[in-house]
């Protein structure tokens, strides 16, 4: 199975390659027709405006007298009438002259065209590159051909010719013709050339003075059928002659430019030359030629070829000089591998210049000026406004009547009209002419019933559907148009022309073009003359036939079916239905038997002119068919070969697919070289076994009709139309495409890399336009495809390419490394952008994203809001290590780097004017500097939670910035530059970080939320700086260890008058009144503990009297009052082990509170009312916390932890 696949493979490529041979051929086949093409159309256009102008002469001669008495007539048009009338005689007869000459000019150049298309398809069939490949060549060019028009020479011909027609009594056509002959001849190298050998030749024919240096051609013309035969033998003596000369040196480009004649010859009575028998009238008396296959003659070089043109090659000897008649001269030019250099032999410049002489200023320049004379003979016609559209007063005015019943002709030749509207309101018309226009289709020419000529030349027809209703049409022109699909028009035409005479359909792009005249002819049956010939009697009666052998019967079933019951296994470039019907055909009486057509298996229907597929309901066993070179037009008859696996239609006129949704076992479709457009939808879902889909060489421009070919391994679809990256992606669901050809499409061209960028997104391909997929190949696709975010991947998420509606854009978990959005204008309605979980490490195209609110991306490694152009290589290792470590020590460095930063920073120009929402969780950052958020002028949210920050710092220019989350970091302490300008922050998270102090927050007047969970608070003094902050109204404290003390909660609530909620809980007048009663309660305890007396130092006064001395035997410090002790105080061992075994747990010992007055005492501090509100801690508040303690937790441990995303 995989090498028949390769072979297949490997056959498609070749085939590809000869269509593409072949199609260039072609296209410089029309360039060199674009002369007469060009002087076709410019003499019909004057043609046809000067018939107007005569149309219109004689039809204000006859109704003058009538126009004359109207009154609508102005003065001007009267007098212009008369000048009219008195002119007409002279000025028709100086028209009509000039129609003849145009006229004499189109048939010249139509001769033309022919002549050069017969010439240059003659000279292409007998050129072979193998015959040609030692001298370097590998094709052939005509320059120019010259028709050879000498009466005497073809009068002798034709006498002659006749004379020996009556003696052998040959007056049988297909006798006759078989003996007629178009044959090459050269002039021999080896013979001096003279100047006036070409010319001799032309003027007096081949006589045997001209031909006798040789043996061979002392009684015979020496012609070949081979370019190659008669060639050849000039290519190597000019070469030997040339290595004579130059001993070093050799030329490939001596030969590139010849000229041969092409005679017209009669061969009479022709036999293979004998080897022992010199040529000669005397050896073969009875003969008219002898020929000589090139296998047999002494200078063929035998080697191994791949095709057979060696075996019809043959070099011919005519002995009747008179049976040779010359009818073009060629020049040609051989296209060689080497570039040309234009150097030319002696005998090339001879033949130049003899030729550049004879014709200064050449044939077709004399042909060019005399049709200069012809265009500017009298009378020259102005030209005329071109309409554009077509309205009741317009037709009315060319008409020249006011009423749509008696117009009778109208003529809109010259103008660039597309559309026809309410032409059906012309019941009167009879002559219509909208010659020169552009119209593409004619379906507002319908229902004109009267009309009887339409002229519809040199527009842009492309269909006839519409085109409908003129039962008494008799002549109709339709050439210089672009009709393809010659079945489905001349249908179009048979149903609703029914009385049509004469039709012209030559200069369109016909699909079939060898056997449309059979074709028009046997279908329109009332037709006389097609294409400006008239149809004989003979011709009629051989359509007539031709189109019987269109239709499938049972006689013509039968030798082109087989009753195998399997494909035998054999490579082959044919296809299954022809390999069956040639190694085993049904018999001539298998139809006898009353079930035969249930034993066909195979069926071949190749070349044989079908219009349709008809009359196989009966063959219900059928599994291979093949249709091709047929003239289908679309696919129909197949519904109950429901077996069918394998069917083939190349070179058809079928435009769509259809028919084959009961065709549910079909293996293998072939469509090449048809008329196809698109692939409808659902057109694969029911064949869930096709494995072979080939649709080269159509027009197709998407893809989306094969989402559903889940079973499809080959598709060839080479040479058709797809232009847009996002049909690859209507491929992705393909998980068993091997074998994919898209070679000749536009995407090839037009897509950058097109070849890594299939294999990036097609990953199970293992070979690609007929070239296997290498893995570095693969690799190197990954590398470069890998990780980009287009509008082609978004195009193929949603199904279609318009993103104007398009507001969110949500692509997660897809490892996306950059984004490419182009055009950017279709995303400018996107205002929420989520992109978590990729590998960006900047915003790459989302920067240029207009109207972006909401951007998250969370989970990646953005470094930067623009790319990284360059690693920091300028920075110290000192720098480069505070960067990473701010406790390193080198922080003076860090801080003059952070300097630069924020100044340059500040000079960058704003970004992103519509970001509100920036989620950056989880990216790895430790810079904020670097980060450029500056930038984001606008940004009302940031999330910068679960990174490496360490400072908080760029975010100066963030004016509107109302809530920062910086969770889950590595916050110390805040700089001096953190929160240094007044800002409108209503919210900031600082959750799961390392703070120790809460400095610099001052300046957040509007702060509203702000939430500490998880840090190392330990100092009650921490808090008290909270108290510059009174709009705070939401606070958390919890998991840090001053929560341990149990003591914050009244702290907070009794200094932060507008506090509501305190880790996670609500504040009511209940907590607020306890807190000031704590307060209260502790001043007097206070007072009456500490009484202060005054005693005079001198008699009447009282000094200060101290307090009694205490003794302290027991003391529990809580955590942070260590620093009130001082220097020079230090703790025993055991009483340092008991209060680090005691840490965080606060009893109901009043007299840990009186020990830390004490302390404070000694120290000469002051109290605070904050310290003394706890000396009546065993009141119902120790109480509550106590109790919280024998649960096992402590207030808000049951909130949960850091906000996470």
């Amino acid at each position: 199975m995989k090498k028949i696949m390769y072979y297949n493979m490997r056959i498609k490529t070749i085939q590809r390659h000869l269509n593409e041979d072949l199609e260039k051929l072609n296209d410089r086949k029309c360039k060199l027709w674009k002369l007469p093409e060009e002087r076709i159309k410019l003499f019909s256009f004057v043609k046809k405006n000067l018939e107007r102008e005569l149309a219109e002469l004689k039809g204000s001669g006859k109704g003058h007298s009538e126009r004359s008495n109207n009154k609508k007539v102005t003065e001007l048009e009267k007098s212009k009438n008369c000048e009219t009338v008195t002119e007409e005689p002279s000025l028709q007869q100086k028209i009509l002259t000039k129609l003849n000459a145009l006229q004499e000019r189109i048939t010249f150049w139509n001769k033309k065209l022919d002549e050069f298309n017969s010439c240059c398809e003659l000279i292409l069939s007998r050129f072979c590159t193998w015959d040609f490949r030692t001298f370097g060549i590998t094709g052939v060019k005509v320059k120019r051909v010259i028709k050879v028009n000498n009466r005497i020479l073809r009068l002798k011909f034709e006498n002659k010719l006749q004379k020996f027609l009556d003696n052998e009594d040959l007056h049988d056509s297909e006798s006759y013709r078989n003996m007629l002959e178009c044959l090459f001849y050269v002039s021999d190298p080896e013979v001096t050339v003279k100047k006036k050998h070409l010319l001799q030749i032309l003027e007096k024919g081949f006589k045997d003075s001209e031909t006798s240096k040789l043996p061979f051609r002392k009684e015979a013309v020496i012609l070949a059928n081979s370019l190659s035969i008669c060639d050849c033998p000039r290519i190597q003596f000019l070469q030997q002659k040339y290595k004579d000369e130059k001993k070093n040196s050799f030329e490939h480009e001596l030969f590139r430019h010849g000229i041969l004649l092409i005679t017209k010859v009669f061969l009479g009575q022709s036999v293979q030359a004998r080897e022992q028998d010199s040529i000669s009238q005397a050896n073969y008396p009875m003969v008219n030629s002898v020929f000589i296959p090139r296998k047999y003659l002494l200078n063929s070089v035998v080697q191994q070829r791949d095709c057979d043109c060696n075996f019809r090659q043959c070099k011919w000897f005519v002995f009747d000089h008179d049976f040779v008649l010359p009818e073009y001269i060629v020049e040609f030019e051989y296209i060689t591998v080497v570039k040309p250099h234009s150097l030319f032999s002696s005998f090339n410049n001879a033949i130049l210049e003899e030729s550049k002489k004879n014709s200064e200023g050449s044939v077709l320049s004399q042909d060019l000026k005399f049709d200069e004379e012809v265009i500017k003979m009298e009378p020259r016609i102005k030209p005329r406004p071109k309409l554009i559209s077509l309205d009741d007063k317009t037709i009315f005015s060319l008409a020249k009547t006011n009423i749509y019943s008696h117009i009778v002709s109208l003529n809109l030749h010259g103008n660039r009209l597309n559309k026809l509207r309410d032409l059906s309101k012309l019941t009167g018309l009879r002559k219509l002419s909208i010659s020169f226009n552009e119209f593409t289709c004619l379906d507002d020419v319908y229902h004109l019933y009267n009309l009887e000529y339409l002229d519809a030349s040199h527009n842009h027809v492309i269909t006839l559907e519409g085109f409908r209703g003129l039962m008494k049409l008799k002549h109709l022109d339709l050439s210089w148009n672009q009709l393809k699909k010659s079945g489905a028009e001349i249908n179009v035409l048979r149903k609703h022309t029914a009385s049509l005479l004469t039709l012209d359909i030559r200069h369109n792009p016909w699909q079939k073009p060898a056997t449309l005249r059979l074709s028009v002819i046997g279908r329109l049956k009332t037709l006389t003359h097609l294409d400006g010939l008239v149809i004989s009697e003979e011709e009629a009666a051989a359509a007539v036939k031709f189109i019987t052998g269109t239709k499938i019967t049972q006689s013509s079933l039968l030798p082109h079916s087989s009753t195998a019951e399997e494909r035998p296994r054999i490579l082959s470039i044919w296809t299954s239905a022809k390999i069956l019907t040639q190694m085993s055909k049904l018999g001539p009486h298998s139809h006898l038997n009353g079930n035969w057509y249930l034993k066909i298996t195979a069926l071949n229907l190749d070349g044989q002119h079908l219009f349709e597929i008809t009359n196989l309901e009966k063959l219900e066993n059928l599994k291979w068919a093949s249709f091709n070179n047929n003239n289908l037009s679309k696919i129909e008859g197949l519904e109950s070969c429901v077996n069918l696996e394998e069917l083939t239609l190349d070179g058809n006129c079928i435009s769509k697919i259809e028919g084959i949704s009961k065709l549910t076992k079909l293996t293998r479709l072939s469509l090449n070289n048809n008329l196809l457009t698109g692939l409808e939808k659902h057109t694969f879902d029911n064949i869930l076994h096709l494995h072979s889909l080939s649709l080269e060489n159509n027009k197709i421009t998407s893809l989306s009709g094969l989402q559903k070919a889940f079973t499809l391994i080959e598709l060839y679809i080479s040479n058709n139309y797809v232009a847009l990256n996002q049909e690859i992606y209507n491929l992705k669901g393909l998980c068993n495409l091997v074998i994919l050809d898209m070679y000749g499409n536009i995407i090839v061209w037009n897509q950058e890399n097109y070849r890594l960028f299939v294999i990036f997104h097609l990953p199970e391909l293992k070979a690609l336009d007929g070239i296997s997929i290498e893995p570095p190949e693969t690799e190197c696709a990954k590398d470069l495809f890998g990780g980009r975010l287009t509008s082609d991947m978004i195009a193929e998420r949603q199904g279609h390419s318009d993103f104007t509606q398009m507001q969110e854009l949500n692509w997660t978990s897809s490892s996306i490394r950059t984004v490419d959005l182009i055009p950017v204008d279709q995303f400018r309605n996107v205002c929420n952008v989520n992109l978590q979980n990729n590998n960006l490490t900047s915003f790459s195209g989302l920067i240029y994203l207009p109207n972006v609110k909401v951007l998250c991306l969370n989970y990646n490694h953005i470094e930067s809001i623009m790319p990284r152009l360059k690693p920091q290589a300028h920075l110290t290792s000192r720098q480069l290590l505070y960067q990473k470590v701010p406790s390193s020590g080198y922080g003076q460095q860090g801080t003059s780097k952070i300097n630069r930063d924020t100044m340059s920073n500040e000079n960058l120009p704003p970004i992103m004017h519509s970001l509100e929402v920036l989620h950056l969780g989880y990216n790895g950052i430790s810079n904020l500097i670097q980060l450029q958020l500056n930038r984001l002028r606008n940004l009302k949210f940031l999330f910068l939670q679960g990174n490496e920050i360490s400072q908080v710092e760029g975010l100066d220019n963030l004016v509107v910035l109302q809530e920062l989350v910086v969770d889950h970091n590595r916050i110390r302490a805040f700089n001096d530059s953190a929160f240094a300008k007044p800002s409108s922050l209503l919210a900031l998270h600082l959750e799961e970080n390392r703070l120790r102090e809460l400095s610099k927050l001052q300046s957040l007047v509007k702060l509203e939320k702000l939430f500490l969970g998880y840090n190392k608070i330990q100092d009650m003094a921490e808090l008290e700086k909270l108290d510059g902050i009174s709009s705070l109204r939401e606070l958390t404290v919890y998991g840090n260890p001053i929560c341990r003390k149990m003591l914050h909660r009244h702290v907070l609530i009794f200094r932060l008058p507008n506090l509501q909620m305190l880790d996670g809980i609500p504040v009511n007048s209940d907590d607020r009144a306890k807190a000031e009663f704590h307060f209260s309660e502790l001043q007097a305890k206070k007072n009456s503990l500490i009484p202060v007396t005054n005693s005079r130092m001198d008699g009447g006064s009282f000094g200060p009297v101290k307090a009694p001395p205490m003794k302290i035997t027991n003391v529990i410090l809580p955590g942070g009052f260590s620093h009130y002790l001082g220097s020079d105080f230090t703790l025993t061992p055991e009483v340092e082990d008991k209060k680090n075994k005691n840490a965080g747990i606060l009893t109901n010992n009043p007299r840990s509170i009186h020990a830390e007055i004490a302390f404070r005492q000694l120290r000469g501090i002051n109290l605070s009312p904050s310290l003394l509100s706890h000396q009546n801690m065993a009141s119902p508040t120790a109480q509550m916390y106590q109790s919280n303690q024998d649960e096992g937790r402590i207030p808000g441990s049951h909130f949960p932890r850091a906000n996470q995303m």
